[in-house]
């Protein structure tokens, strides 16, 4: 029988060394700001951000591009912020001209909301130019960027963001029980005005309180050994990586991919390669073929495909290349057992050249 103990009989994580994780994490975000572990997955993290910033008269444009959007302006209400979602098409990313647009409309914005990068649907939101509108208003912006550290640029002080949530389990190849928030003196000023809710975890006020004003040593509560040595672990291969050879790694994969399902015959969801996400990409699932007849055919191949979440479910496929599989064999096996479960279902696509078009993106 196995030996599980490695897994059981996890050594206690060193006091003094969460201090040094959160410290590495503000040199990869690009900070300075605060940064606080949130000792669960990242829709915590997300939540716990909502509930901290919300209270009554806050008036936030909360931009809405996959059901995530959408959980953080439910979360904000809740809080009795007056919230004004601006909405992107189905799939696609928000345009920089409606985000204009709908905080014209608006006498006071306080807080502006997005998602950097969706995994759901295989979208780059256009955060540079958003984040430049923010400011322009003097609101705080607060991005989810789970999906895109590690995968895109990210500079979080030189882009203005006041609240970045993290979590090391897409492109820094982590794990996902875990995950993180930087936040700037500005977002606690704001959550300072706001009912506290402590304690709490969805407090971050509470984590400043009980983690870094009691001078950072061991979170409080009882934290995984298990989750913590994992980030130090990913850290590491990070950083011996390289941070920007991750990010090129990344888009050479979502290069690649989108090459071959155009040379499968297929046009990527999002036709814009500057509005496509560099962790997966969003393929069409074509008419008369279901959803999930596709999947379970690349299933049979032994190649994973995920379904869309949200509105566009039964609409597209996902094509996972984060993290290790941001690599030439990953990629290859996604692309043609795509196709080979396209075929196989009646489909007619270019297998030869599917495969040929990833190759040469390796080349």
């Amino acid at each position: 029988m196995p030996d599980f103990t490695p897994l059981l009989d996890v050594p206690a994580f060193p006091a003094d060394g969460y201090a040094s994780l959160a410290d590495r994490l503000q040199r990869l975000l690009g900070t300075t700001h605060d940064v606080v572990f949130v000792q669960a997955e990242a829709i915590l993290a997300l939540e716990a951000a909502a509930t901290s910033l919300a209270r009554p008269g806050l008036i936030a444009l909360n931009i809405v591009t996959s059901p995530y959007g959408g959980y953080f302006g439910h979360w904000l209400r809740l809080g009795g912020a007056k919230v004004h979602d601006v909405a992107a098409a189905g799939g696609q990313p928000i345009t920089v001209a409606a985000v204009a647009q709908a905080l014209a409309a608006l006498p006071q914005v306080d807080l502006v909301a997005m998602v950097h990068a969706e995994t759901s649907s295989g979208i780059l939101n256009p955060l540079p130019e958003i984040a430049a509108l923010a400011r322009a208003r003097g609101a705080l912006l607060a991005v989810d960027a789970v999906a895109s550290l590690g995968g895109h640029e990210l500079d979080v002080d030189a882009l203005g963001i006041d609240v970045c949530i993290g979590g090391p389990q897409k492109a820094l190849g982590g794990p996902a029980g875990l995950s993180f928030a930087a936040i700037s003196s500005r977002a606690w000023a704001a959550m300072a005005q706001a009912p506290d809710r402590g304690p709490s975890s969805l407090s971050l006020l509470e984590l400043r309180r009980t983690w870094l004003a009691a001078g950072r040593g061991k979170p409080a509560g009882m934290p995984s050994a298990l989750e913590f040595w994992a980030l130090q672990a990913a850290l590491d291969r990070i950083e011996a990586e390289g941070l920007p050879q991750t990010i090129a790694r990344h888009a050479r994969a979502a290069a690649a991919t989108r090459a071959g399902l155009t040379a499968l015959g297929v046009a990527p969801r999002v036709t814009d390669p500057g509005s496509a996400s560099a962790l997966a990409t969003a393929a069409p699932v074509p008419a008369g073929i279901d959803a999930g007849a596709l999947i379970a055919a690349a299933d049979r191949l032994g190649v994973t495909l995920t379904p869309g979440f949200g509105e566009v479910r039964g609409r597209l496929v996902r094509l996972d290349h984060t993290g290790s599989r941001a690599n030439f064999a990953p990629v290859l096996a996604s692309v043609v057992g795509y196709g080979t479960a396209l075929q196989q279902l009646g489909a007619a696509v270019d297998l030869g050249g599917a495969a040929a078009a990833v190759t040469d993106g390796y080349r």
